[in-house]
Formats: C-alpha cells, sequence, structure tokens
C-alpha cells in the first residue's frame, strides 16, 4: 500500500519535467500549497471530483475538474492533500495517473504563524495536523486508524431539510444521546483502536441537546489533545456558560451558512470570538441528492460500485452504542428503515470480545456493506453515474412540513 506513494524524496519534486498538481480542494491543500512556493516547487493547479471547485481559483491556481485531467495534464506528478490516500490513489489511477506524493515532509516544519491562511491560523493548525496523522498511519499499516468519528448526541433539529442525507426528516420522535452513555462508548472505541485523527459533534443540530457542551467538555477529559468538531447550522446561538466551559480546549466549530434559516449565524459567530474559539462558516446552497430510503436489490458488483464511489463511508458513526461506517447507515439502522444486519455495525456490547477485529474490519477490510442497498449512493462526483440512483445537485435546505413517510422492517 505505502509503496504506491512516494514520502521521502522532495527533489523529485523539483526536477522539472511533469507538471505538479494538488489533489484535492480542501483547507489543508492551502498549506501544501504554501509549503511547495517557499520550497522552490512549482504547483501547475489543482483538481478535484467536484465540478463546483472548478468554476473558480483556489490559492490563485486553476481548479481542474477531475474528468478533464487526462486531456489537460496526462503526465501529472500528483501531490495527494486528501486524508483518505488509500481512496484517493484507487480513484485516480482509474484515470491513469500512477506517480503520487504525500506532502508529509512538505509539512514536517510547518508553522501557520508564518502565513496568512483563508481560514484562522488556529483552525489550519488543527487541518496540518490532521493530515500529518492520516498520512503517517497511511504508511504504518498495522495500525487500526479513523480518520474521524461521528459522536451523534442528539437525533433533534432546528431545521426540517427534506433532503437531509442524515435522514432527521423520518423522525417522528427525536431524542438526545445519554452523556454516561456517549462518553463510556466512545472510550470503548478509542481503546480498542490506535488513533482516531478528529470527533465531530454532530445531530440533528447537536446544539439541541443541552448537554452539549459538557458532552464536548468530557470527551476532551480523557485526552486533552483530541481534536474536537462541533457541526452546526447557525440556528441556535450556544450560552455564555457553554462557552466559558470550552474556552482555551482548542475546540473547532464548522457552521453550514443555510442563509435565511442560519438565523443565529451572525450571533454565533460574535460569540465564538469573543470566547477565542476557532470556527469557520460555509455557505451552502446546493448538496448532492442522497436522502432516499428504498431497496434496489443491487447485485455485489453494483453494491462494491456504490461503495466505492462513495464520499461518506468513512464517516464512522456512533449512535446507540453501535459504529456504524456511515450516518446514513446509523439512522437508517436507528429508524429501522433498512434489514438488521450484523455486518453493517460494530455493537460495542453484544461483541465486546470481537471489537478490536470488527472495527478493524469496518476501517479496512470491507468491499460494501448490505446497508448500501439502502442507499442511492453518494459519489464524489454527483456529476456521475456510476454507483448512483439520485438526482445530483439539488438545492440545499428545502424545508418540509411533515415527517416522511418510510417503510418499516421489523
Amino acid at each position: 500500500m505505502g509503496k504506491k506513494i512516494n514520502h521521502k524524496n522532495l527533489e523529485d519534486l523539483k526536477q522539472s519535467g511533469s507538471p505538479i498538481i494538488i489533489f484535492k480542494v480542501v483547507r489543508e491543500a492551502e498549506a501544501i500549497a504554501n509549503a511547495c512556493r517557499d520550497r522552490g516547487i512549482v504547483v501547475a493547479g489543482f483538481c478535484d471530483f467536484e465540478k463546483r471547485h472548478s468554476k473558480k481559483k483556489f490559492c490563485g491556481l486553476e481548479v481542474i475538474h477531475m474528468p478533464d485531467m487526462p486531456q489537460r495534464f496526462p503526465k501529472a506528478r500528483i501531490i495527494i492533500s486528501s486524508q483518505y490516500i488509500s481512496d484517493s490513489i484507487d480513484h485516480l489511477s482509474e484515470f491513469g495517473y500512477n506517480e503520487f506524493y504525500s506532502p508529509l515532509k512538505l509539512l514536517e516544519n510547518y508553522d501557520v504563524n508564518n502565513y496568512d491562511h483563508l481560514i484562522s491560523r488556529s483552525y489550519m493548525q488543527t487541518m496540518v495536523s490532521g493530515i500529518k496523522k492520516a498520512h503517517e498511519a497511511y504508511f504504518n499499516e498495522k495500525k487500526t486508524f479513523m480518520r474521524s468519528l461521528d459522536v451523534m448526541i442528539t437525533t433533534k433539529c432546528s431545521m426540517k431539510c427534506e433532503s437531509c442525507s442524515n435522514l432527521m426528516q423520518y423522525y417522528t420522535n427525536p431524542e438526545n444521546s445519554d452523556y454516561k452513555k456517549i462518553i463510556n462508548e466512545v472510550n470503548i472505541i478509542t481503546s480498542h483502536v490506535d488513533d482516531i485523527s478528529e470527533f465531530r459533534v454532530i445531530g440533528g443540530e447537536p446544539l439541541m441537546n443541552k448537554e452539549w457542551a459538557k458532552i464536548t467538555d468530557g470527551l476532551l477529559k480523557d485526552d486533552s489533545k483530541r481534536r474536537i468538531y462541533i457541526y452546526t447550522n447557525g440556528t441556535v446561538e450556544p450560552k455564555d456558560d457553554q462557552m466559558e466551559l470550552l474556552q482555551g480546549k482548542g475546540v473547532n466549530f464548522v457552521i453550514t451558512d443555510y442563509g435565511q434559516f442560519s438565523r443565529n449565524i451572525e450571533n454565533m459567530k460574535e460569540k465564538l470570538t469573543k470566547y477565542n474559539l476557532a470556527f469557520v462558516a460555509t455557505e451552502v446552497k446546493n448538496w448532492t441528492d442522497c436522502s432516499s430510503l428504498r431497496e434496489h436489490n443491487r447485485t455485489p458488483a453494483q453494491l462494491a460500485e456504490v461503495y466505492k464511489q462513495c464520499c461518506a463511508k468513512f464517516l464512522y458513526t456512533l449512535l446507540d452504542g453501535k459504529l456504524y461506517s456511515c450516518p446514513f447507515i446509523a439512522n437508517a439502522a436507528k429508524l429501522k428503515a433498512i434489514k438488521d444486519n450484523p455486518a453493517n455495525y460494530v455493537d460495542l456490547y453484544a461483541d465486546a470480545g470481537l471489537i478490536k477485529n470488527k472495527i478493524k474490519r469496518l476501517v479496512g477490510g470491507v468491499k460494501f456493506l448490505p446497508a448500501c442497498d439502502f442507499c442511492d449512493g453518494r459519489p464524489y462526483d454527483a456529476m456521475s453515474k456510476r454507483g448512483y440512483d439520485g438526482k445530483g445537485m439539488i438545492p440545499a435546505a428545502i424545508q418540509t412540513s411533515d415527517v416522511l413517510p418510510y417503510k418499516v422492517y421489523k
């Protein structure tokens, strides 16, 4: 696995010849571009599967839509800025590329204080730390590494998006998760893996759980170095005592800006700034249609293609004492919208003696999961029809007044 990517010899990148392209357009890619510039390494541009990125420049450089790459840069050498290294190599190899570089050496002594980034220095520091962890783990195949763990603390949401990919629109009686259970279950998982790069506190809308700050603080008590991200839609303004509890602990907020629906986003930004808590806010007008619940009766080969193309298959999710590969499967299982199958999850209580091996399988040993048959797919490129039966890109956050119906499996 590690032999497919060069991570030691930066001199190869300095040599003239094939152009250098950075894959993909993520926040930490800016740091990689800065490090290349400082070392005299000329970058021709970025490439990405998401077509929306190709409509404007990133860090002053052109962004090429991946399907256009073979014609534009057929012999490119590619620096991988993604934290999903194996997946990136698999997809890029399909386009004929075979010369890949890890940014580990480039970022070895990277100091965020020397640059003005598109995001805050503190937030960029967490991004740089994350990509270094991911690439280090890639070169140590014995490690069980999780890029992230979604800690789902509530199924309550302040919005009613009819096409929510986390399936909140199907809940009749949404509820909060129990504080003690969450902390205990996170500790069970961390005791059976070598490293988790980041913990993502999610919902629903996590701030709908009044104990969200207590839970976040609890996640840090066992390991103060954990990288915590709270994903919020900007509708609920956090209280001062909650901010005070998390102040100075390196917690990061990821705010999705849905325009008129994110009614408290400015108040939230002001309060986060007041308490010196790092955040990024991203305006979202469209997203991939991937919220339908229906059985497709796909063949194993078709299921493998759905899984291969999926951009959410590594969003490992903790919900109700079980570890799933993504929020869709976690919530579909809780809703009983899919057939129960132990192959879809790791039961942190029933599988006591098997947890380590079952997590290792879930993280790196599956070609698809039975639950994938109930999903339309969630491809990197929503314009693609490979492993995808949805409608493509649709307007984000269209609201529904009713709970949506679905088939329940006993």
